[in-house]
């Protein structure tokens, strides 16, 4: 990390002090052939003290510890310190490597000491690790782009230029993050021991009627309505965009599908390009946000058609992810609908039936692989407004 540098900088510039040009940086990688000017040469300078600046604001302070001495600080082998870090998602280093500071050393300490006092074993400790870690590294890439496109919008810069820019304004940005991090984490963590835990055994109970305890997912421990949406043609639509279509596209539908599931009280597991996949705590809202889905996806002039599916059976919660034949046949259903079609099994329309705000019409049955013969039911808006986004 330290003295990497981004591809319209050329690595082989000694350092000046001056004041920073993005302009000039961007320029450098243009003038390969004659040599970098004096004021590409104080540009890049400028770009790796910058750079240096904001690491050790990061990191608190410069790195002056190799890795045995960290492990040694910590109380861990090389190899349980080497699983540590992989599972935060740090790259190889060397015995020689100058990779860790003083701070690193403090932090690295909290989970072997959970470990040692008996308040989580070693492999739930490192799998916790390992969530930070993943989710911390999307999140970063996440904000880092968002950033730099905004500035590329707003202030008339090229992407280039953004991204050398990014590393002198990120400084007054550090806090504010962190601070909204937390804060975040703390709301979430809350809903999800109630939604993962205090409600878990309502879920399993509700879940019963139409049942008859032999099902493909019956030891599975959470009751979820599984939905998916996708864009039909999104493969072929992609091929023909530029990269500024295809990214607004992109995050058009993955904002849409991220305010319904929102305010229908679901939550959005993942987005995978073209798909979105959420759960609900029970069938109607899960109903209800696979019936807003298809609307607002219709309603959005920027977006192709839309295909929407919801089951509700169970499912195994693990990794930040769901699995289990509910999600797969969920999936099945999406792929098999037809455009602007929102699809659900015969065992959720059964349970869906006697709501008024429903209307279901069983289609003829298809062979579903791994599923064999399923007649999918299409369901559709009768009583009431639904989800309203403000």
């Amino acid at each position: 990390m330290d003295d990497e540098l981004p591809p319209s900088v050329p690595a082989d510039v000694d350092d000046d002090p001056a004041a920073p040009n993005a302009a000039a940086v961007e320029a450098a990688a243009e003038s390969v052939e004659t040599g970098p000017t004096e004021a590409e040469r104080r540009a890049v300078g400028d770009y790796r003290r910058a750079a240096k600046s904001l690491e050790n604001l990061l990191l608190g302070g410069e790195r002056t510890l190799k890795r045995r001495e960290v492990a040694q600080g910590v109380g861990l082998s090389l190899f349980s310190a080497r699983k540590l870090w992989r599972a935060l998602g740090m790259p190889n280093f060397t015995d020689d490597d100058l990779a860790f500071t003083t701070e690193d050393l403090e932090h690295l300490k909290l989970m072997p000491n959970l470990v040692r006092n008996g308040v989580l074993t070693e492999d739930a400790a490192l799998s916790v690790t390992r969530a930070i870690g993943q989710m911390t590294d999307r999140m970063v890439v996440w904000q880092v782009e968002a950033l730099i496109e905004d500035m590329v919008a707003t202030q008339g810069i090229s992407d280039a230029e953004a991204r050398v820019r990014l590393v002198e304004e990120l400084p007054n940005l550090i806090e504010p993050l962190e601070e909204m991090l937390v804060y975040s984490w703390r709301r979430q963590l809350s809903a999800g021991v109630q939604r993962l835990a205090v409600r878990a055994r309502e879920g399993l109970e509700a879940s019963e009627e139409g049942r008859t305890g032999g099902e493909d997912d019956a030891p599975l421990p959470l009751a979820r309505s599984v939905g998916f949406a996708d864009l039909v043609s999104y493969t072929s639509l992609s091929r023909r965009m530029n990269e500024k279509t295809l990214a607004r596209l992109v995050q058009t539908f993955e904002n849409t599908c991220a305010e319904v599931i929102s305010v229908g009280g679901g939550r959005l597991v993942k987005t995978v390009g073209d798909e979105v996949l959420y759960i609900a705590e029970t069938p109607t809202a899960g109903a209800e946000i696979a019936l807003a889905l298809s609307r607002e996806i219709a309603a959005d002039e920027r977006l192709p058609e839309g295909r929407v599916a919801m089951v509700w059976g169970r499912v195994l919660s693990r990794l930040g992810d769901i699995y289990g034949p509910t999600v797969n046949l969920a999936a099945r259903l999406t792929a098999i609908a037809a455009p602007g079609q929102v699809l659900v099994d015969e065992l959720t329309a059964g349970v869906l039936g006697s709501d008024a705000r429903f209307v279901l019409s069983p289609l003829e049955a298809q062979n579903v692989r791994g599923f064999g013969e399923v007649r999918p039911v299409a369901l559709s808006r009768g009583e009431g407004t639904g989800i309203v986004l403000d």
